[in-house]
């Protein structure tokens, strides 16, 4: 379910009711209302003070909510200049604190000096099948701190390759799209 451009809404904490721009482009897939609802009810008892990695963030919708329900900070990496202007300009008119964009992609941005995260969004570009190289890369370069919690969202259907020790603590289904909050144990 594609939402039209323009058309994102925060449904939740200090930004609620507020409206994203989203440019049109072309394999931009914004989490659903429904489904970003439901994931923030299950993040409502930690999401305070964490310091949280929209990974591949697109609109940025997943890392701005929880900026808007009391994350300490949010890192979102986007590659496509456009959806990471638009971003910025989100975030600058929304006077979100706390977030800062990388124009890179995922795999390069992992690559840098680590800082360990609390919480991690996982919802790259269904046609680009990164869930697995993404999930090695953040448990096996410093990525997590030690009680991570993390958010993949894939195709309904498709089995993921991710490391034994996150533990699948909920998850759900929406229309094609799977979602499932995990929990990383050491």
């Amino acid at each position: 379910m594609k939402a039209a451009p323009g058309r994102i809404r925060i449904i939740g904490g200090n930004l609620r009711n507020s409206r994203l721009n989203v440019p049109d482009l072309p394999g931009l897939r914004p989490t659903p209302e429904r489904v970003r609802e439901t994931l923030f009810n299950w993040l409502a008892p930690t999401i305070a003070g964490v310091r949280a990695l929209d990974l591949c963030a697109g609109t940025g919708a997943l890392g701005i909510e929880a900026l808007s329900r009391g994350a300490a900070a949010v890192q979102f990496v986007e590659p496509e200049r456009a959806a990471a202007d638009a971003l910025r300009g989100n975030l600058t008119r929304l006077k979100a604190e706390g977030g800062e964009v990388a124009t890179t992609d995922a795999a390069r941005f992992l690559q840098t000096a680590p800082r360990p995260f609390g919480l991690v969004f996982l919802d790259p570009p269904f046609a680009q099948q990164l869930w697995t190289p993404l999930a090695q890369r953040l448990e096996q370069g410093g990525w997590l701190a030690d009680a991570a919690q993390i958010y993949v969202e894939s195709p309904r259907g498709l089995v993921l390759a991710l490391p034994s020790n996150w533990q699948p603590y909920r998850e759900g289904h929406a229309g094609e799209v799977s979602y499932a909050l995990y929990r990383r144990f050491r």
